[in-house]
Formats: structure tokens, sequence, C-alpha cells
């Protein structure tokens, strides 16, 4: 079986840039966390895992500029679970462009405490086994 993966498709809003008109650093973080939020309701755990899975560490190599108004593709893979945490891997490209390259890592939460809990061993065969998930574009 194959990783859990989506991909979708946004537009680079004028919130999303900085002063010289070009997207901002941490755009780049929020496309990957919406790409999260449609993988996670296509294998059908949003209401479990959000608001319980807090980003622990991210990166990102920027490769190529984006402007206000861009139409990019999201595409987000899981990369690995651990006994607790998740690791993503994503990539937003504009026509077939990669525009920035990148990783974020979550770690689950028991609710109400907030101590670290295992990941459920169903979430986990979801997550590493559920393959590429129907993408999300523009109508």
């Amino acid at each position: 079986m194959t990783a859990a993966s989506v991909v979708v498709q946004r537009r680079i809003e004028w919130p999303d840039t900085d002063a010289s008109g070009h997207y901002h650093y941490s755009t780049a973080f929020r496309l990957a966390e919406a790409a999260e939020a449609v993988l996670h309701d296509r294998l059908g755990i949003i209401r479990e895992t959000f608001g319980r899975t807090p980003r622990v560490r991210v990166s990102a190599d920027f490769r190529s500029v984006l402007r206000f108004h861009d139409v990019v593709d999201v595409e987000l893979r899981v990369a690995a679970v651990g006994r607790t945490s998740v690791t993503y891997a994503f990539a937003v490209r504009r026509d077939d462009v990669v525009a920035v390259e990148g990783e974020v890592a979550t770690v689950l939460l028991e609710r109400p405490e907030g101590a670290t809990a295992p990941v459920p061993d169903v979430w986990r065969r979801l997550l590493l086994e559920a393959g590429p998930q129907r993408p999300e574009t523009f109508a």
C-alpha cells in the first residue's frame, strides 16, 4: 500500500503576500495545513485529529516566487508516522514549477490534559496505507 496523500488547488490571496507582492513564507505552511485538513477529511478522521495535532517542527525550501492571484497545486503526503507523531512532506507548484517544498511534523495530544498520546492503530493504517485521495480543485 501507499501512504495517504492529496492534492488541493488554492489561489494566492492578497493577505498571503508581503509588501513586494510576493507570497510571504508563512503562506507555504498555511497551504500545507489546508491540504492536511482535506486529507484528514477524506480519511474520516478530521473531527478526532484537529485541535489535537500541533506543529512541532516545520521546514521549507523556497524555489520560486508566487504572486497575488496565482493558482497553485499543493501536494501533501504522509512521510512518516511515529509513536505519537505524523510527518508530512509537501510541495507547492504553479504550472508544474515547484515554488516550495517542505515538511511539517505534528504530535498527537490527549484531551483535555494535553499530554502526548499514541497514534491509534486505525489512524496509523489509514495514514500509511490509504494512498492518493481525490484531489480538490477549482470548479
